[in-house]
């Protein structure tokens, strides 16, 4: 399955910063992860000083899967607005998990000062406007309904719009809770801590076949390496599809792009995440060396790729209509890529066990908070596999 298409940014602007071998032994673990991006990084750094034995495996290199493609926007809101999410399980249930999507902001922040090295992190509000008048009056409930509940959220009329941000919409939210990062160089970082604890990365290794048995798992590799362990993680994105028996989700590929380097250093407004209430949403944010990513323009996911053409067309259109927003902005897109991107019923993520295979963890952050998510499952699968309790475990399980 191709996660991504042609040039992420990441990717290229950071190339391969640790490579790992593949194995070419047997095994015997404790927990083996397969996986080795975002969502497999963090959980293995949860577990890292938990005494048990851990190894990663994944049959690309480290980050190379859909971390490389990420277009990191750190958000509490998910793709589903939580006027929404209510009816769906529960307004209780609803707040939480968009709480939750906001401590995992915060922690995040705390991961990138504890590990002591530049991720391009940053905090950063958000700002999600009327894509049409007619979306107003229902942004509004929804500015309401977060601020009912504690969230801080200030509501912007179309003037406040054009003299913060420079652009013509009806209504909009600006959220304080945001943030960005470079998901590619955390993942490395977690990974290179996670091996300094004692534990094993394994490259170019790819699982064949998994037997459950009673007291644990066994995985063959492609080389006929066998890995006896006693739990099993599974977190290599969107792929995990297959080891599930039932559909939890569609797939849609999703295109991004990175601008030439401009001359400002400050676009807009605190350089806010900006996102539309249109869908497919079309968002942006400022980058690294004074550039501007923009991504949208979902559709349905290509298979077996997607032709340079339609990445191009896709990038000229999410170009097009930044300009349109933005004229003032002399935007040329350098670099343009297409991901994979898994939409669930009801937005949220699924984390946790299927009684069709015993003694296995899935951490499936799906959703457009895939990083945010990612944290939330290394915390529960953390607690899971360790016995402890975890208050959060009902409300992303399979069976919600």
């Amino acid at each position: 399955m191709n996660l991504y298409e042609q040039q992420p940014y990441w990717l290229i602007k950071n190339g391969i910063i640790a490579s790992y071998p593949s194995l070419q032994k047997d095994l015997k673990l404790d927990v083996a992860i397969i996986g080795a991006g975002i969502s497999a990084a963090l959980t293995a750094w949860q577990l890292r000083n938990s005494g048990l034995s851990i190894a990663v495996f994944d049959k690309r290199h480290v980050g190379m899967g859909s971390t490389a493609a990420s277009t990191a926007f750190l958000q509490y809101e998910i793709d589903t607005p939580l006027t929404s999410l209510k009816h769906l399980v529960g307004e209780a249930n609803a707040v939480t998990s968009y709480q939750l999507c906001r401590k995992a902001i915060y922690d995040i922040a705390d991961l990138c000062k504890s590990l002591k090295s530049a991720f391009d992190f940053s905090l950063r509000p958000s700002l999600q406007y009327a894509s049409f008048k007619t979306h107003t009056n229902s942004l509004n409930q929804e500015y309401n309904f977060r601020k009912k509940h504690g969230f801080e959220v200030h509501w912007l009329e179309a003037d406040e719009i054009e003299q913060k941000f420079g652009f013509k919409a009806s209504g909009a939210i600006f959220s304080a809770d945001g943030g960005e990062v470079d998901a590619y160089l955390l993942t490395h970082a977690l990974l290179t801590n996670f091996g300094k604890a004692g534990h094993k990365i394994y490259s170019n290794t790819d699982i064949k076949t998994i037997e459950h048995h009673k007291q644990g798992i066994t995985l063959q590799t492609a080389n006929g390496s066998v890995i006896k362990a006693k739990k099993l993680i599974i977190a290599c994105g969107y792929e995990s599809l297959k080891y599930i028996p039932k559909k939890i989700a569609e797939i849609n590929s999703t295109y991004a792009l990175v601008s030439e380097p401009l001359p400002d250093v400050r676009f807009w407004y605190k350089n806010s995440l900006i996102w539309e209430t249109a869908v497919p949403y079309m968002y942006f944010r400022a980058v690294g060396e004074n550039r501007i990513l923009i991504g949208g323009r979902d559709d349905l996911f290509h298979h077996p790729h997607i032709p340079p053409s339609v990445i191009k067309r896709k990038a000229d259109m999410l170009q097009q209509a930044f300009l349109k927003k933005m004229p003032h902005i002399p935007l040329k897109a350098d670099f343009s890529w297409a991901g994979a991107f898994a939409i669930t019923k009801d937005g949220l993520p699924y984390i946790g066990c299927i009684p069709e295979r015993p003694n296995t963890y899935f951490a499936l952050g799906f959703g457009g908070n895939g990083i945010t998510f990612s944290v939330i499952a290394a915390e529960i699968i953390h607690d899971l596999i360790l016995e402890s309790k975890n208050e959060h475990v009902q409300l992303f399980s399979f069976n919600r």
